[in-house]
């Protein structure tokens, strides 16, 4: 593997003032679009587009004690956790903080019911207040007693996933900015692992180098643990475990990373722990050979079934344990599109049209029915007028390069 270009020097710092107007102003567009009221968000990373202001985030994954209502005239008001107003200060796109009434039975218990009656009370009057008489607003994740606390208020809801997904699709300088920190941060942690990767150590002990790595510059968290070696590289999703990797095996992982300024850096390698071997270096350049070619079909104005129908068609042998998509998009987190293969159009897939502004993900996993092992590799891509820039860099294995790559 060649030295990582990136090195340790950090890219240029994102304007954040800069970077939450644009995505307010983004959301704001979309609830117009749609004659919504406002915006009403649980997701923390949904709620971090909108506001910027981060806290607990994974936690508040599966404990709705966070919510922020975003008015398509009027204020954006946030609804924190016991104690935690503190954390949003300075945040100019927050207009007012106030504690989160728990409506989720951890918080709430028993009396789930009796809080969404306070939870929805207090939603609607924020409705009344700056809607002009517009009762529709658009909820990303709601427990069920809050849909009917405020549907028995006379309050329409809508999917507010769809707002927040469509929103985020176009990035502005700035979230590139962050994102192209997140990936430089990401790949020096790859590279911290393929340096230290050797056989006697465990699968989790690699793996923590990059959760290190990202935490130690200022990262968030990983959304998966998809590193695994040998035998446990076939098929794909096995995560990383105590499973000792021995010499010659296949080592394979997919970052998933939440970096700094919550941005993701989804990237996925393979190496070889030792010598490669010729079965190796074929599924090697199998898989690169897809992603390149992926990757030369991307253009402004490529329509989503378009780019499923031209894509790179994977052996026969390979195709049964093909990767869940082709392409998908990717800022705080695996988005909007997720572009599937031929075989799954008819049941997943949908159209749409990349647009100058998206980032996106080139998918490949090559891993024969009934074979020993499987390459993982992906990289993370802008979409621009004029074509696409990798924003990934990470460079490939000299030693798993079949002869047309070298």
């Amino acid at each position: 593997m060649a030295p990582l270009d990136a090195g340790d020097s950090a890219t240029a710092v994102p304007d954040r003032r800069r970077m939450r107007a644009y995505r307010l102003a983004r959301l704001r567009e979309q609830l117009k679009a749609r004659d919504y009221a406002g915006l009403l968000l649980f997701d923390p990373i949904n709620i971090r587009y909108a506001t910027d202001s981060r806290n607990m985030q994974v936690w508040l994954l599966h404990n709705q004690a966070r919510y922020a209502f975003v008015a398509t005239e009027g204020p954006v008001v946030l609804f924190d956790f016991h104690n935690c107003g503190h954390v949003s200060e300075g945040i100019e796109t927050i207009d007012e903080v106030r504690l989160s009434v728990p409506i989720y039975f951890n918080g709430a218990g028993p009396r789930s019911r009796e809080q969404a009656v306070r939870f929805a009370a207090e939603i609607e009057e924020l409705v009344r207040a700056h809607g002009g008489g517009n009762r529709r607003i658009a909820v990303d994740k709601l427990e069920l007693a809050g849909v009917k606390a405020l549907d028995a208020l006379g309050v329409e809801l809508f999917d507010g996933q769809e707002v927040a997904e469509l929103a985020r699709v176009i990035k502005s300088p700035d979230e590139l900015l962050a994102m192209r920190e997140a990936i430089r941060v990401c790949q020096l942690g790859m590279a911290r692992m393929h340096e230290a990767a050797r056989p006697g150590m465990t699968e989790n002990e690699v793996w923590s180098l990059l959760h290190q790595t990202n935490i130690a510059h200022g990262g968030e968290w990983i959304e998966t643990r998809l590193f695994s070696a040998g035998e446990r590289t076939n098929p794909w999703f096995a995560e990383s475990s105590g499973h000792v990797i021995e010499a010659g095996d296949i080592v394979s992982y997919d970052t998933d990373l939440i970096g700094c300024y919550g941005m993701c850096a989804d990237v996925s390698r393979s190496f070889v722990c030792g010598k490669a071997n010729d079965e190796q270096r074929r599924l090697y350049g199998l898989a690169r050979e897809q992603v390149e070619y992926n990757l030369a079909l991307l253009q402004p104005g490529l329509g989503f079934r378009e780019a499923t129908e031209r894509a790179w068609q994977m052996p026969e042998s390979c195709r049964p344990n093909r990767y869940s998509v082709v392409y998908h998009g990717v800022g705080l987190c695996d988005e909007y599109p997720a572009i599937v293969y031929r075989e799954d159009f008819e049941a997943f897939g949908y159209d749409g049209e990349f647009q100058p502004g998206m980032t996106i993900c080139v998918e490949s996993y090559m891993g024969e029915v009934g074979g020993r092992e499987g390459i993982k590799l992906e990289e993370q891509v802008l979409i621009t007028e004029t074509g696409v820039e990798r924003l990934s860099t990470f460079p490939y294995e000299d030693n798993l390069m079949p002869s047309r790559w070298e």
